[in-house]
């Protein structure tokens, strides 16, 4: 089954997702690594994240979606958001016209899409970035837009997508 995992910071989104997969997982985390970024807060959260994975999970370090859920056996990302991040600071879209960066994330989730629907082994964690008040700046509205973009073309192509809020969980 492939499941789209969503909700707001905190809410047990990761925690819900890893309850759905077991044996030999591969946790695919495409945001920054400790040593590309000096946050301690950030390191602590990924060490904290790690410690609680099971033995037999394998952790991957990727920003290539598609080539990461090419890889055997059931995969879990967390999180689209900080994929999302990394895309736009790599490519440094921060400040490119939106429609330009819409095409360009478009363009990689048209790769991304093909790998996802030929699995049956998938969970994709998520924020929920479209219930709060909008942004005050650009950056923020950019961001929250295209996340939900992604939430949409990656949750049309899974079989179920989980709302999480508090702990709790609601297959919508």
């Amino acid at each position: 089954m492939r499941v789209l995992v969503t909700g707001g910071v905190r809410s047990g989104k990761s925690r819900h997702a890893e309850s759905l997969l077991s044996g030999a997982v591969t946790y695919v985390a495409p945001g920054p690594t400790p040593a590309e970024d000096s946050d301690p807060d950030w390191a602590a959260r990924i060490a904290a994240h790690q410690a609680a994975r099971p033995a037999s999970w394998t952790t991957l370090e990727s920003r290539d979606l598609a080539a990461a859920l090419a890889v055997d056996g059931p995969v879990i990302v967390d999180c689209l958001g900080t994929w999302l991040t990394a895309v736009l600071d790599e490519r440094e879209l921060w400040d490119a016209p939106s429609d330009d960066v819409t095409a360009i994330v478009l363009a990689l989730l048209g790769d991304v899409v093909p790998v996802l629907e030929a699995r049956d082994d998938v969970v994709l964690v998520t924020n929920e970035v479209g219930l709060g008040v909008v942004p005050e700046h650009r950056s923020g509205r950019l961001f929250r837009d295209l996340l939900g973009t992604v939430n949409q073309v990656l949750g049309a192509a899974c079989d179920e997508v989980h709302l999480v809020v508090a702990g709790r969980v609601l297959k919508l």
